[in-house]
């Protein structure tokens, strides 16, 4: 491939992570907004569900179905989709909709970012592939800044609706970059064998489990939970016997793999968990506005990526394992602190606590990858490393469900212990124009003590 034509797809390829991964972070501070107006606030967290829920499903196939139709008819298939999945969100006019969009916008994002780093992969050597990862992560650090920023000027500006349609024309020369300059190196006569069965029961199992945290306290709940640990043993039984498995289970021999795995569902628990539910508990309890909700969790993301370049320095003197303990150390300080807030906490003391939770995960989650690219033989390197990154994010949308299950709960008893209409949410959620948060005290304390 020409210099021309891979300076155009790494523009291209780079634009498309951008909007990706600022899409994980946009749409936080614009939610109290949203379900204000279109109601729905026991449907809260499925927003962010849904998106990270189809593309966590679909994250480890696009890799190998690419194998088979070429990279770039899938990379401009995922665009399709996240594009598609935007512009119909912006176009929701309740709250089902919104979901079912999001969830399309999702499957569209689970092929970007794996297809964005197998083509760097197939354009560069490897010493220039270490400085375009590089770069392609600062992409990641700069948009995951920018999301709420962005998405809280855009709601108190124009619309929460723009914070979907601005993915649109980006989106729409991303594409036409990679598909004017892009050709497939590889011409692959064999067919690849696809993990059909694996992928279909890991689906399965995680919508299930979802279904039944989302459902929790109602008679059903349990019976859906019991249902995915069936799904997950079948899981394990299928997976154990699959000539070239989704999930590698030979490699949870490794301690520090195993370690490796939960602490990214841990961090991706306390991350995604976070950036869901800060906003809305900063613009409700302590009644600011979108573009302040966004500027309070800023200090997490600047944290993370300020850690992660540090930590890069720091690794080989100081060590894998005691750079990930000192980051495992301030994530769960962080964490424990921002737990401990009430309606009395001010947003300068929030904005310290996420910052403690953004350097824990700065240095501790590539500290543990890279130790476990380490330690496993090459012929794993890949399955171990999109291994640890799918429990992020499985371990994000499994925390978004749970937080989102327990905040429906508790908000919903404390105003109901406190005499008040369950209806008053909205007013706390979308106060009238010009006015101050003008509701009862009691539900400001509810929406605290969740």
């Amino acid at each position: 491939m020409s210099r021309k034509r891979i300076i155009i797809v790494t523009l291209g390829v780079m634009l498309s992570l951008f909007m990706a991964s600022m899409e994980s972070t946009v749409i936080a501070t614009a939610m109290p907004t949203i379900i204000g107006q279109l109601g729905g606030l026991e449907h809260y967290s499925w927003v962010f569900a849904a998106f990270m829920l189809a593309s966590t499903a679909t994250v480890p196939l696009y890799g190998k179905l690419s194998d088979l139709f070429g990279r770039r008819r899938l990379y401009l298939f995922a665009m399709g989709l996240f594009l598609l999945g935007s512009a119909l969100s912006g176009l929701a006019n309740n709250m089902t909709q919104l979901i079912i969009f999001r969830a399309i916008q999702g499957l569209g994002a689970g092929g970007i970012q794996p297809l964005a780093f197998i083509m760097i992969g197939e354009m560069f050597s490897l010493q220039q592939r270490a400085r375009m990862q590089g770069l392609f992560s600062g992409v990641w650090g700069v948009s995951s800044i920018i999301g709420p920023l962005l998405g809280g000027f855009l709601v108190d500006q124009l619309s929460w609706r723009w914070v979907f349609y601005v993915n649109v024309i980006p989106g729409l020369l991303a594409a036409t970059l990679v598909a004017l300059a892009w050709r497939d190196q590889v011409q692959h006569h064999e067919t690849p064998v696809l993990d059909y069965a694996g992928a279909g029961l890991l689906t399965a199992g995680v919508v299930t489990l979802l279904f039944g945290l989302m459902e929790l306290g109602t008679p059903g709940s349990w019976a859906l939970i019991s249902l995915a640990a069936v799904l997950f043993a079948v899981l394990l039984w299928v997976e154990r016997r699959a000539v070239d498995p989704l999930l590698p289970l030979n490699l949870f021999r490794d301690r520090l793999f195993s370690v490796a795995v939960v602490h990214g569902l841990l961090a991706g628990w306390a991350m995604f968990g976070s950036t869901s539910f800060i906003p809305l508990f900063v613009q409700s309890v302590l009644g600011t506005s979108a573009t302040q909700a966004g500027v309070t969790i800023t200090p997490m993301l600047l944290g993370w990526v300020t850690a992660s370049i540090i930590g890069a320095r720091l690794m080989l003197k100081v060590g894998y394992w005691r750079l990930g303990l000192i980051g495992m150390t301030s994530l769960s300080l962080g964490t424990f602190l921002m737990s401990q807030a009430s309606v009395t906490v001010s947003q300068t003391l929030l904005m310290v606590f996420v910052a403690l939770m953004g350097i824990g995960m700065g240095l501790s989650i590539p500290s543990l990858l890279i130790a476990v690219q380490s330690s496993v033989e090459r012929r794993h390197l890949g399955a171990a490393t999109a291994t640890v990154q799918f429990s992020r994010t499985i371990g994000g949308t499994l925390g978004v469900s749970v937080m989102g299950a327990a905040l429906a709960l508790r908000l919903t008893s404390g105003l109901r212990a406190a005499g008040q209409d369950v209806s008053i949410i909205q007013q706390l959620l979308n106060p009238a124009p010009g006015s101050q948060l003008a509701i009862a005290e009691s539900a400001r304390l509810a929406m605290a003590n969740s």
